[in-house]
């Protein structure tokens, strides 16, 4: 639970924000009940089924696009009709639902509902004393209304730019390890559910350290982000390249196998092969290659791979070594 909540932000922001209702506003429905006042009880009760209903929604499919739209759409409506019910007290409510639709539905659908709220809220005549009143509240909410959003918009953008950072490999900028794990475990998945085939390269520069070593780190690091360039090239775009560390790199192909599988690797061989130069001259990759089986398990698919290219470069480097695959399947390592 606490880990979905960390993980989640949709999810942590639907819950707070139910949570903050139904505790702000239970005392009120029972007062109200108690008070005599029915129809305002009845309203806060038909509030609180909302809320709780797209929080129990939200946490059982995971769907917090759709619960947030929906917890927008009641706070805003339930506090217009508490107005109407109730009056100038219900003005009141108004506000915290002007600050939490932009956190929970996007910016143009939230400021759509701010501004019907705040328009009819305008021709609840008994809500004010004075028109002096109505345009103070018009003002304020509008004031209330732009200041989330330019809040929500920050949070937002500084939201994305780290889960940017978190995924993203800065010097070549293609997808991090972090990155791979959650694409593999994805892929597995999809494998087992659609029949889909997946191969999975492992490739790795040689002889890179002497490129370091010789002419420094800079001209390795271009190295580098020419072997990117290249692969992205030759690859579609439905195939995920990462990089698993330092000068080693993991292509996930999806749909290919057999003998398209092999064209692909060969073909991506030849083109570095001719390609990658540094400032001794060509740059040659070693591959292994390994096709996901029935039932395995990530661990042990990046394991054959890994296997493969530890072969490729006691083979004398520059080659394409395919994973064991028996008539049982594959060879299982972890």
């Amino acid at each position: 639970m606490l880990y979905r909540l960390k993980n989640d932000f949709r999810l942590s922001i639907v819950t707070l924000l139910s949570v903050s209702a139904i505790i702000g506003i239970t005392p009120f429905a029972i007062m109200r009940f108690l008070d005599g006042n029915m129809v305002a009880g009845f309203i806060d009760f038909g509030i609180l089924s909302a809320v709780a209903s797209s929080l129990v929604y939200a946490w059982v499919t995971g769907d917090t696009y759709r619960s947030g739209m929906f917890l927008a759409f009641v706070s805003c409506s339930g506090a217009v009709v508490v107005a109407m019910a109730i009056g100038e007290e219900g003005l009141f409510w108004l506000y915290p639902c002007l600050v939490t639709t932009f956190f929970l539905a996007p910016s143009q659908v939230a400021a759509i509902l701010n501004l019907s709220s705040v328009l009819i809220m305008m021709t609840i005549e008994s809500a004010y004393s004075s028109s002096v009143q109505m345009w103070t509240f018009v003002i304020s909410a509008t004031i209330v209304s732009a200041c989330s959003y330019v809040f929500a918009r920050r949070n937002k953008d500084q939201r994305e730019r780290l889960e940017h950072l978190a995924t993203i490999d800065p010097l070549t900028g293609v997808k991090n390890r972090r990155s791979m794990d959650e694409e593999l475990d994805q892929a597995a998945a999809n494998a087992e559910r659609t029949g889909l085939p997946y191969a999975l390269i492992m490739l790795d520069l040689d002889h890179f350290k002497e490129i370091n070593d010789v002419y420094g780190h800079g001209v390795g690091d271009k190295v580098l982000r020419d072997l990117v360039g290249l692969i992205e090239d030759y690859t579609r775009l439905s195939d995920q390249l990462f990089r698993f560390g330092g000068e080693e790199f993991v292509l996930l192909l999806p749909g290919v196998d057999g003998e398209g599988l092999k064209m692909v690797v060969y073909n991506l061989q030849k083109e570095l092969r001719k390609r990658l130069k540094s400032p001794g001259g060509r740059v040659t990759s070693s591959f292994g290659v390994a096709m996901l089986c029935h039932g395995e398990s990530v661990t042990s698919w990046l394991a054959r791979a890994d296997q493969a290219l530890y072969k490729a470069k006691k083979s004398g480097r520059d080659q394409v070594v395919f994973a064991e695959v028996t008539d049982q399947g594959c060879v299982s390592l972890a």
